[in-house]
C-alpha cells in the first residue's frame, strides 16, 4: 500500500494538454562539468543519481511527459527573437485593444499562428487604375503639346497672315572670326550675329510665330543667327521656321523692294540722301562702304580705299530697285555695276585718242552734266572745256566752285569763289580734282567725243533757256550785255547752264574773264 501511494504522488493527475506549461525538473538542464565523475547507475540508485530506499520499486517514467533539452530551449529562445523582430505589436495596437498581454489565458490561437506579410504600400486594382490613368492623361498631354509645337514650327494648319517687318542694322553685332581653309591657311573674316530676341519678339509681334522660345531654340542648333540679314521682309505663315530663316536674307524673294528714281546730275551726297529717305541705308553706312569697302573694277584701278570721293561720277543714274534695309555696300554696287554695263571698248578707245584717261573724261562728262542744258549742246561744251584747257585758261565753272562748298546756291559770292580747293576751277587751272556729279550716258559719250570748234566762251541765253558760243571775248561781251546775269550788291546770279568765265566778264577785266 505503501508503494502504491508513491506510485500515486509520482503520477500525474491529468495528461498534459496543448496549453500546459511544461517545467523542466530542477536541474535537468544542467550538463556535467567536463571531467567530472558521473555517478554510477546500479542498483537503488535513480536516473537522478538519487540512492533508491531499500524495498522501494522503481516506478515507471511516463512515456508522455515531455522533456525539453538545451538545444530546444535555445531554438524556442531564437525563434521567439525573431518572432519579436518581425512582428511589432506597435503596428498592430487595434489588435490588442481590450487584451491583457501578460494574462495568457486571453491569448488565442490567433496570436501563435505565423506572421502574414503586411499589405502597406500595396495599391491593389484601384492603385493600378489610378496610375494607367495618369500615364495616359500624360501621355495625352504631352501628344498635344508636340502637335501644337509641331504646327508652328512646320506651319501646319495656321490661319494665313501676311506682315511685314523690319530688322534694322542696329540689332546685328559684327565680330571678326579665324577661318581655317581646306589648304590649311587661315583667314580673317567679319561675321555678323543678329539679335535673335529681337527678330523673335518681332514675328510673334507680327502673328507670323506662336511660340517665341522654340523658335530661338530652333535658330540655336541651325547656326541662324549669323544667316540673317537686316532688312525690311513680307513674311507669310505659310512659311515654316527653315523657310522664314532663309527668307530673312538679303535678295531673298520675301525682301520688301523699293523703286528709287536718280537723275542725273545728282551727287553722291544727294544720291546717299535720297537712299536714306526711302529706307534703304542710312547716309552714314553708306559713306562708310564708300569708302572702305572694297569695289573689284577695272575703272577704279586708279582708286584706293580710304576716301569715299573715289566713287564720285560712277553712281551712275538710273531708277533701281532696292531692299528696304539693304546692305550698304550692295546699295552701292548696283551703281557701280550698272555704270560698268554701260562701259565698251571703244570709250577706252576714244579716251586714249584725246590723249585723257577714262576717269578725266568722267570728270569732264559730270561739269557738261551739270552746265547742258539739252543734249545737243553737250557736244560743243565739252569742246569749250577742252579748248580753254588747252589754251592754258582756267575754266571757271560755278559748279566746281559749288561742290568744293558743299551746297547748290542760287548766288555765288566773290567771297566763295575764293574757296581754298582743288575743285575751285577759278584759283587753278586744269580739270577739277574729280567729278563734281555723276553724269549719265550722254554726257560721257559727249565727252569722249567733243564737237569739233574753237569756241572759248558760252553764256545763257535768258529767253531761249540755251546756250550761245563764242570764239572770242569781244563777241561774248556784246552778247552778255544784253542779258541780266547779275543780281543786287557784289553778288552773281548763278542759274545752272552758265559757264561762269562768260558771266564774270560785265564786272571784271579781260584778263580774269580769260
Amino acid at each position: 500500500m505503501e508503494n502504491d501511494k508513491n506510485l500515486k504522488a509520482n503520477k500525474p493527475e491529468t495528461a498534459p494538454t496543448d496549453d500546459t506549461v511544461i517545467v523542466p525538473a530542477i536541474g535537468a538542464d544542467k550538463q556535467p562539468k567536463p571531467g567530472a565523475k558521473q555517478p554510477e547507475a546500479g542498483p537503488g540508485r535513480t536516473d537522478a543519481g538519487r540512492q533508491k530506499p531499500k524495498g522501494e520499486a522503481t516506478p515507471a517514467e511516463p512515456a508522455a511527459e515531455p522533456v525539453e533539452n538545451e538545444v530546444e530551449s535555445r531554438g524556442r529562445k531564437l525563434l521567439e527573437k525573431l518572432d519579436g523582430m518581425l512582428y511589432k505589436p506597435e503596428n498592430h495596437s487595434d489588435e490588442f485593444d481590450g487584451v491583457d498581454e501578460e494574462d495568457p489565458a486571453e491569448l488565442t490561437e490567433r496570436d501563435f499562428e505565423p506572421i502574414r506579410p503586411r499589405r502597406d504600400g500595396k495599391t491593389g486594382c484601384l492603385g493600378g487604375l489610378m496610375y494607367f490613368t495618369f500615364v495616359v492623361c500624360l501621355s495625352v498631354l504631352l501628344a498635344c503639346f508636340a502637335w501644337m509645337a509641331a504646327t508652328d514650327v512646320l506651319a501646319l494648319n495656321k490661319d494665313p497672315i501676311e506682315s511685314t517687318i523690319t530688322l534694322p542694322a542696329e540689332i546685328f553685332e559684327e565680330r571678326e572670326e579665324t577661318l581655317e581653309n581646306d589648304d590649311g591657311t587661315t583667314e580673317t573674316v567679319t561675321v555678323s550675329y543678329a539679335d535673335m530676341d529681337f527678330v523673335a519678339d518681332t514675328l510673334k509681334d507680327a502673328g507670323i510665330i506662336e511660340y517665341k522660345w522654340l523658335f530661338k531654340v530652333f535658330c540655336l542648333f541651325s547656326n541662324a543667327t549669323t544667316k540673317v540679314d537686316p532688312g525690311t521682309y513680307t513674311l507669310t505663315t505659310n512659311l515654316d521656321y527653315r523657310a522664314l530663316v532663309t527668307n530673312m536674307q538679303t535678295a531673298s524673294g520675301s525682301m520688301a523692294t523699293t523703286t528709287v528714281t536718280f537723275p542725273e546730275g545728282f551727287t553722291m551726297q544727294e544720291i546717299f540722301e535720297r537712299l536714306e529717305e526711302n529706307n534703304i541705308a542710312s547716309v552714314e553706312d553708306l559713306y562708310d562702304a564708300a569708302a572702305e569697302y572694297s569695289y573689284n573694277y577695272s575703272f577704279l584701278e586708279w582708286a584706293t580705299p580710304g576716301e569715299a570721293s573715289r566713287l564720285e561720277g560712277y553712281l551712275f543714274p538710273d531708277t533701281y530697285e532696292f531692299y528696304q534695309g539693304e546692305q550698304a555696300s550692295n546699295a552701292i554696287n548696283r551703281f557701280l555695276l550698272n555704270f560698268h554695263g554701260k562701259l565698251t571698248a571703244d570709250m577706252y578707245a576714244q579716251a586714249e585718242n584725246l590723249g585723257i584717261t577714262l576717269h578725266q573724261a568722267v570728270i569732264v562728262a559730270s561739269m557738261i552734266e551739270s552746265e547742258a542744258a539739252n543734249d545737243s549742246e553737250r557736244a560743243t561744251i565739252a569742246s569749250v572745256i577742252y579748248n580753254r584747257i588747252n589754251a592754258g585758261m582756267p575754266l571757271q565753272i560755278d559748279a566746281t566752285v559749288m561742290y568744293a562748298l558743299g551746297e547748290h546756291k542760287e548766288y555765288l559770292t566773290e567771297e566763295d569763289l575764293q574757296v581754298d580747293s582743288p575743285y575751285n576751277t577759278y584759283l587753278h587751272t586744269g580739270l577739277p580734282a574729280g567729278p563734281i556729279s555723276n553724269p549719265g550716258l550722254a554726257s560721257i559719250n559727249a565727252a569722249l567725243n567733243p564737237a569739233d570748234s574753237s569756241y572759248l566762251y558760252y553764256a545763257l541765253n535768258t529767253e531761249t533757256g540755251e546756250h550761245e558760243f563764242f570764239t572770242n571775248y569781244s563777241a561774248f561781251e556784246a552778247f552778255t550785255a544784253t542779258q541780266n546775269y547779275t543780281g543786287e550788291g557784289n553778288s552773281i546770279k548763278a542759274p545752272r547752264g552758265l559757264l561762269a568765265a562768260g558771266r564774270l566778264a560785265p564786272f571784271t577785266s579781260a584778263a580774269r574773264a580769260c
